[in-house]
């Protein structure tokens, strides 16, 4: 017989007319291998129905549910009761626009960061579906691929002490995003683009080097390494700016 669990679960749907947010306890028996996905699903089956929550693939890589579990935020489907206490206290992540109880819209948020970002390559050449695809080193290939691992959970985000005090700064994930095509040889924009979009206190400068975004990214980016070379390049650029006046 495995332990009881004792859920304190946030509960608000701010379409429902009258409703009023509240935590709420549920009881559950401990199974062998149960994750929060499992419990919270069981929990929606056999006990209310009405309880709103995300999920999609169920493996890590969608990044739908993930909220704040015992304050700090992760994904559901990757934490495993038996690693957390009896008690499992349940928050949505902050900073993204609420659905319902531990639902947030997080596709909004990342929308308007790819627009901020001019998240595409950049590029003057025309591109011919008959050629062949471009050469890559392998090396900067990895690299990309490393950035591109990013599955938008908003965990970053919610994690940042910049980000919960202002809503204009981009974020963990945005400068993530750029660094990605820092890399990328494909990309023709020079430095003094880029310092255009992250060169002020809502981009590189504006992080106070807390560093939470790593330490609860459930894929394990670098971000660290990341916001380090961004840094650098930025300053640089800037240093170069004020020295050709």
């Amino acid at each position: 017989m495995g332990r009881e669990l004792q859920f304190e679960i946030f509960r608000y749907n701010p379409q429902k007319e009258g409703d009023q947010p509240r935590m709420q306890t549920f009881r559950l028996e401990e199974t062998q291998n149960m994750t929060l996905f499992i419990a919270l699903n069981r929990i929606r089956e056999e006990q209310d129905p009405s309880l709103i929550f995300d999920f999609c693939c169920r493996a890590g890589i969608c990044g739908a549910c993930a909220m704040v579990i015992n304050g700090r935020p992760g994904l559901a489907c990757q934490t495993k009761t038996k690693d957390q206490p009896s008690k499992i206290v349940l928050h949505p992540l902050p900073v993204f626009k609420l659905i319902g109880d531990l639902a947030v819209d997080t596709g909004v948020w990342f929308r308007e960061m790819y627009e901020k970002t001019e998240s595409w390559v950049h590029t003057s050449k025309t591109f011919d579906p008959t050629k062949e695809e471009e050469r890559m080193n392998n090396d900067v290939a990895e690299q990309i691929y490393e950035l591109e691992r990013c599955i938008e959970c908003g965990c970053c985000v919610s994690a940042c002490g910049t980000a919960r005090l202002r809503e204009d700064f981009m974020g963990a994930a945005a400068l993530n995003r750029i660094a990605r095509f820092v890399v990328d040889p494909r990309d023709e924009r020079t430095d003094k683009q880029y310092f255009e979009i992250i060169g002020n206190d809502n981009g590189v400068f504006g992080c106070m080097g807390l560093l939470a975004c790593e330490d609860v990214c459930p894929k394990g980016l670098p971000l660290q390494n990341q916001l380090g070379f961004l840094r650098r390049k930025m300053g640089i650029t800037a240093i170069k700016e004020i020295f050709r006046k």
